[in-house]
């Protein structure tokens, strides 16, 4: 039975708070993008993974964070430039509309405040201080964490995953983005399935088949005019992938993606397109931790479970 997980990293200004040049219209397009994608995965009844930056369970903040060991500066741009601006440094009202939808979506986290795991000056104390702090206000939310979607899928410190009761993490897609990875999966028909593993520290990696907005700018829209959105049609055929191969295949992107209508009329295109084919099918739709439930077994016989998916 082929399968299908769809994960969003959940991040309003957080996600750019530490670039020099923030995308202006992806920072301003968070909570847009937010709505939009909770309603049209409402509308087709599809769970999802949302990974949560735990900074955005806060209402307010001194903007400070003293007994955070972050490096000096990292919450800068909050006390600064962004002081005034709630809306991208708070995100209650968009937590409660996850926890609160009539789709079974899981509640991930992002880490607390989008720091790279994977970065050298990213130590250990840093790691565990992000990940308690999360635990925290998820507790405070009646939530628990058993997913972890890395910031800009930076690997790293995954023992402290592991010391702090996650059991599942995004990793890396084997596939390119952009031009590139749009040519090798068309032209050299490159399979768009991933197959979840246990790692060494027992956590499961259920690496990402494709990000569905790594072809944009006027690429895109030469594509679009003479033939149709080329992500649309890989992630139509990765589902398509799924469904014959009883395999798992993994889609991702950020709420702020959406920046424009023709961003959710792609969204809106996969999303009815995988409500057909599992209506037709015996294809599912899961979340990242029911994938790493079914590699695990309920009997914790992973090397059986991880198997079946091959």
């Amino acid at each position: 039975m082929g399968s299908v997980v769809i994960s969003l990293d959940a991040e309003l200004g957080w996600g750019f708070h530490d670039l020099v040049e923030p995308p202006s219209d992806r920072v301003e397009a968070g909570r847009r993008g937010w709505s939009v994608m909770l309603e049209l995965l409402s509308e087709f009844d599809v769970p999802a993974t949302w990974g949560v930056v735990g900074h955005l369970m806060l209402d307010s903040c001194d903007g400070t964070h003293a007994e955070h060991p972050a490096p000096d500066g990292w919450f800068e741009r909050e006390r600064t430039a962004w002081a005034d601006r709630d809306d991208l440094r708070f995100g209650p009202d968009l937590v409660s509309a996850i926890t609160e939808s009539d789709v079974d979506h899981e509640f991930a986290s992002h880490s607390f405040s989008h720091v790279l795991f994977g970065r050298p000056e990213t130590d250990r104390e840093l790691a565990d201080a992000e990940l308690e702090r999360c635990r925290e206000l998820a507790a405070d939310w009646n939530q628990s964490l058993d997913s972890f979607i890395y910031p800009r899928n930076d690997v790293g410190h995954r023992d402290v995953l592991a010391d702090h009761g996650i059991t599942a993490y995004r990793g890396r897609s084997p596939t390119r983005d952009g031009v590139r990875g749009v040519f090798d999966s068309t032209i050299r028909d490159r399979s768009m399935l991933v197959e979840p593993a246990i790692d060494e520290h027992g956590l499961v990696d259920v690496p990402a088949s494709m990000f569905l907005f790594g072809f944009e700018g006027p690429a895109r829209t030469v594509a679009e005019s003479i033939w149709e959105d080329p992500m649309v049609a890989l992630a139509r055929r990765g589902i398509d992938e799924a469904t014959r191969s009883d395999g798992l295949f993994h889609m991702w992107l950020h709420p702020n993606n959406l920046t424009h209508d023709r961003d959710d009329r792609r969204m809106r295109a996969i999303l009815s397109y995988l409500d057909r084919q599992r209506s037709a099918t015996e294809l599912t739709v899961e979340t990242m931790t029911d994938v790493a439930q079914q590699v695990v077994g309920p009997a914790g016989d992973a090397e059986r479970a991880t198997a079946s998916w091959n």
